[in-house]
């Protein structure tokens, strides 16, 4: 997440990382032919939903924690995919790039007041001084965690719904999986929202302590003098202007999109996989569906995450801090990204060297170099060795050699 924040919301929310998303969905004449091939791809999404969540829980740069709350809602798209919903797959795509492009830019607002300081264990009280970042980050935490009535309700709620009526292998777990993620998905994001916005002005005790200065002497966040500071219009209008669709796309869309005709014929779902014409049955309209998501198991399951969050991390911080403790072998584990980064590492990045080492040894060096080039110039220089011998620029050894040739030449004839 080393970028500059608007591209990260360009590139996080709602481009780059949602093209195979869009990749896969254009493909779906083809996926439709092999139920293996949606089993698998369900429970790659499933797994990614689940566990890319756990890693949004540990992480304390605030663009991090957003970023792997994106790779967390990639794995719900996916898990669409697999379930034959691919207009809502692409539908969450959609309301996914609002409120997730609004939290990053609501993040770059942060550690813009912050003075460029991204850790959240220093920020805290930033709600009275950033008011509009606070407002437009309240609205896009609440899309995110699936709120009724906010865009990413519907679309989630539907991927949840198209889950559960799907009758793959595997398709159980996926469930388990995206129910589950409910819960993470809410308690990592209010978890960032509470310590930001809310409970002790960290960053105050840490002014006076450092002053401004980190270990290096660098100035670093926030001085001793310092308040946070609203970011200017050019910072919060898009953070208003993305708000809008984050509260209202998914109600205006959800009917055309996944029940209408807007995506024609470019999306073909075949007549076993029915979980999409079984939810139209049931559906009766946004508001409807909205209300009845007040009485679901995954509004249950956010509530619970954003109070458990609000508990441990404005009443009692010490709760975190001694779970950290006691399971620090499951953190490491979190911590080290599953050691998928020191495997790859390891086997791509290492392999390949390696590789790209006994071919510029042997192929280059020795094949190339060593036979061809170097070998041909050696054969004829060899070659051009032996028959110098035989030029040895005397008369007489020319004459001989004419004379051994008519006397072969005679014979031959002769013996014809």
């Amino acid at each position: 997440m080393e970028g500059p924040t608007p591209i990260s919301a360009l590139i996080h929310a709602a481009t780059m990382v949602t093209a195979g998303i869009f990749m896969v969905t254009r493909m779906s004449p083809l996926f439709e032919l092999s139920d293996t091939a949606l089993s698998f791809v369900m429970v790659i999404g499933a797994i990614t939903a689940l566990f890319m969540g756990f890693l949004g829980l540990i992480q304390n740069d605030i663009k991090r924690v957003v970023a792997y709350s994106t790779l967390s809602q990639l794995g719900y798209m996916t898990v669409a995919l697999g379930a034959s919903a691919y207009p809502v797959a692409v539908f969450h795509l959609m309301t996914h790039a609002f409120f997730k492009a609004l939290l990053f830019l609501g993040a770059g607002s942060v550690i813009m007041g912050m003075h460029h300081d991204q850790d959240i264990r220093h920020m805290g009280g930033l709600r009275k001084y950033m008011p509009i970042t606070w407002i437009t980050s309240l609205v896009g935490s609440l899309a995110l965690i699936g709120t009724p009535f906010f865009s990413g309700f519907y679309s989630k709620d539907s991927i949840i719904e198209a889950v559960a009526e799907s009758h793959l292998a595997g398709s159980g777990f996926a469930y388990f999986a995206v129910v589950a993620g409910v819960f993470v998905t809410a308690f990592y994001s209010f978890r960032m929202y509470f310590l930001v916005f809310h409970g002790k002005e960290r960053w105050r005790e840490l002014a006076h302590d450092h002053h401004g200065h980190d270990d290096h002497g660098h100035h670093h966040g926030l001085g001793p003098h310092d308040d946070p500071h609203e970011s200017p219009w050019v910072v919060t209008l898009p953070l208003v202007l993305l708000a809008i669709p984050s509260v209202v796309i998914g109600y205006l869309a959800i009917e055309p999109m996944l029940y209408g005709s807007f995506f024609g014929s470019s999306i073909v779902i075949s007549e076993q996989h029915h979980g999409l014409s079984e939810m139209a049955e049931g559906f009766h309209g946004a508001a409807a569906m909205a209300v009845h998501g007040f009485t679901s198991l995954p509004f249950a399951l956010a509530l619970s995450g954003v109070l458990l969050s609000a508990w441990f991390y404005l009443k009692r911080p010490d709760i975190p801090a001694a779970i950290k403790a006691r399971f620090a072998g499951i953190h490491r584990i979190l911590e080290n990204k599953y050691g998928f980064d020191d495997f790859n590492q390891w086997f791509f990045a290492n392999g390949a060297r390696a590789l790209g080492g006994q071919l510029w040894q042997r192929g280059d060096r020795a094949l190339i170099d060593g036979v061809m080039v170097n070998g041909t110039a050696g054969l004829v220089g060899r070659i051009a060795g032996q028959v110098r011998r035989g030029q040895t620029g005397f008369v007489y050894t020319y004459a001989f050699t004419m004379i051994i040739g008519v006397v072969a030449l005679l014979g031959l004839w002769l013996s014809l």
